[in-house]
């Protein structure tokens, strides 16, 4: 038991037998205060060890080393539900020869357990870890909360090493990952800092658009006739989004309802709602903000959930498919509906689809929340540069000038007009947005592919070129 904890890193990663061609993986509940992963890649890179592939849940500024490591040939692809900062724009402009595979929440782990995403060594940032090799989230100097993306890491990779700088006795509550699919530990000084797990798009919005179209996705869900006892509900953690969930609670405490459970990424906001008996229960793959990490440690109706729990489509059940409704957000809309949150309008990559397609294939209703015009370009376009979530599992596009219900939902149409929505088609919404902002620029599909965009359950749907 005692040769589990090593002396280093580099002790770790020999001891655990990594090789050239080999896979790592990451987890980023530490998102932009993550030290963890540019620690562990700079030890592989002084081994002299290369041609790595790196799956990390997602990919923050944080990571920017992987972006000189690609250029010495020591990380040669990458796997990632989502990227942000100065990799994903390296990336845009070639960095690496091998396409970037994009998968979803529920992706991931669906791959990870069937076998198609095969991981060799697997390093877990860990707030607190006791002797034994138990794992939590919810305590020590770098709490994170929820671990929810490295669970089937820990289960499937064939090496786990666990980095810590918080080493307890036996007898941690709050248990992640069990002692059991440890093979090592080493204790840092630092795992990260939790302050960079927040970031602005925590924040409830102030701006005038953004309150309209807040109030008229409230009351698109209301139409819907979903507004009821045990409502089940997932937001985006924008402003928009909040402030849509802002004006729920408030009709759910008019008409003295109590919803059932609040799902995803988790803030302070779902917190409150909790806590003051709107909802019942959170399910939480993945803590937003520091009153959501505290709230894990305290609250018995707060429960961690793992993202193969949240979302994978291989299970007989998963939390996303119990969704009443979700909001979430967009870069670009087409005609059909389609979404794409991976790339800009210059086909640079800024995001990817997280638990986006997982939750609008899951829920009653997925609502995307968005202004007509955003950056002076318009947001719905005759086809998007990238479809991350198809058009089929789409149902409304709430603007600040009304609301679109996709033509496949004619009953949410007629709904939405009971309720005294404007009612905007998609065509005539376009030719708005264009009236408004002139005809947008399409940049050319180019002959290199730098991306495969796969949905949840394991088809390409799209690639994004150069």
């Amino acid at each position: 038991m005692k040769n589990r904890i090593l002396a280093s890193l580099r002790d770790a990663i020999q001891a655990a037998g990594l090789k050239d061609g080999m896979t790592v993986s990451f987890h980023h509940h530490l998102r932009n205060g993550d030290f963890v992963l540019d620690m562990v890649m700079r030890e592989i890179a002084a081994l002299g060890i290369k041609d790595i592939r790196v799956s990390a849940s997602s990919i923050f500024n944080a990571h920017k080393i992987l972006v000189d490591l690609a250029k010495e040939e020591v990380v040669t692809a990458i796997d990632t539900n989502y990227m942000s900062g100065a990799v994903p724009e390296a990336i845009s402009k070639g960095l690496l020869s091998k396409p970037v595979m994009f998968r979803s929440h529920g992706g991931r782990p669906r791959a990870i357990e069937e076998g198609s995403l095969k991981i060799d060594v697997a390093f877990i940032a860990a707030p607190t870890v006791d002797r034994f090799g138990n794992v939590s989230g919810a305590y020590g100097p770098s709490a994170c909360g929820t671990l929810g993306y490295p669970q089937a890491d820990a289960e499937f990779a064939d090496k786990v090493v666990v980095v810590t700088d918080n080493i307890v006795d036996y007898g941690l509550e709050k248990i992640a990952i069990s002692q059991a699919n440890i093979d090592f530990i080493v204790k840092v000084d630092r795992i990260g800092d939790p302050k960079g797990i927040v970031s602005g798009t925590t924040q409830m919005t102030r701006d005038p658009v953004a309150l309209r179209i807040a109030e008229y996705a409230a009351k698109t869900i209301e139409a819907a006739g979903l507004l009821n006892e045990g409502f089940n509900f997932q937001t985006g953690a924008g402003g928009a989004s909040l402030a849509t969930a802002a004006f729920v609670r408030e009709r759910m405490k008019e008409k003295k309802l109590q919803g059932g459970y609040l799902l995803g990424g988790v803030t302070g906001y779902f917190v409150n709602m909790l806590e003051e008996g709107t909802f019942r229960d959170i399910y939480d793959v993945q803590c937003f903000d520091l009153p959501a990490i505290a709230s894990l440690a305290r609250n018995a109706h707060h429960h961690e959930i793992t993202a193969s729990q949240y979302a994978n489509p291989n299970k007989k059940s998963c939390f996303v498919n119990g969704l009443d409704a979700v909001l979430l957000g967009a870069t670009e809309i087409d005609e059909n509906f389609n979404v794409n949150v991976h790339t800009n309008s210059n086909n640079v990559i800024i995001g990817g689809s997280g638990g986006h397609a997982d939750a609008a294939f899951g829920a009653n209703l997925t609502i995307i929340v968005a202004p007509l015009l955003r950056a002076r370009l318009p947001i719905v376009v005759e086809k998007v540069g990238v479809v991350s979530t198809p058009g089929d599992t789409v149902d409304v596009l709430v603007t600040e000038y009304g609301v679109t219900p996709n033509p496949r939902r004619p009953e949410l149409i007629q709904q939405c007009r009971e309720e005294g929505l404007p009612v905007i088609p998609m065509e005539e919404l376009r030719k708005m947005a264009i009236t408004m902002a002139g005809e947008p620029l399409v940049k050319p599909a180019g002959t290199r592919v730098i991306a495969d965009v796969e949905y949840r359950d394991g088809r390409i749907i799209d690639q994004i070129t150069i």
